[in-house]
């Protein structure tokens, strides 16, 4: 029951480093998982189960994205990033509270906010992380022991 294309791993996802992207294919796993599975009458139970899993997910990506930061000294763009997985982190907190006082987020609307934040995400904010980590020594020092 897609609403949306399923979210295939290419290229152009590809950030060439390799934690970020294991965990990439994951949270598109998740995604592919979500948008398979929910319909337009998901009970709350089942909208709980896949917002936690989400939220839980996706905190555990932040925190290695935010360590490789801190790290490798990434500043340039460092505080927006951040912001964005805070921001990422309370809607899905608040569509979770929702669920818990009854308010069910539609199907379509969940989809929708997931695929265009996450694919946003990856090729705007994650692939400048990636491009500074690939240009330091340090990091690439590191990769090489």
């Amino acid at each position: 029951m897609a609403d949306y294309d399923l979210i295939v791993w290419d290229e152009r996802l590809v950030t060439g480093i390799d934690k970020i992207d294991e965990q990439h294919q994951i949270l598109i796993n998740l995604f592919n998982e979500a948008n398979t599975q929910l319909t337009a009458d998901n009970s709350a139970e089942f909208l709980e189960y896949i917002t936690r899993d989400l939220l839980s997910y996706a905190l555990y990506h932040f925190e290695t994205e935010e360590q490789l930061m801190q790290q490798y000294g990434y500043v340039e763009d460092a505080n927006a990033h951040i912001q964005q997985h805070r921001s990422f982190s309370a809607k899905v907190v608040a569509v979770r509270n929702a669920i818990k006082a009854g308010v069910l987020i539609s199907r379509e609307e969940l989809l929708s906010f997931l695929n265009r934040w996450l694919i946003d995400h990856i090729l705007n904010t994650d692939k400048r992380l990636a491009a500074f980590l690939l240009a330091s020594k340090d990091y690439l020092a590191k990769q090489g022991s």
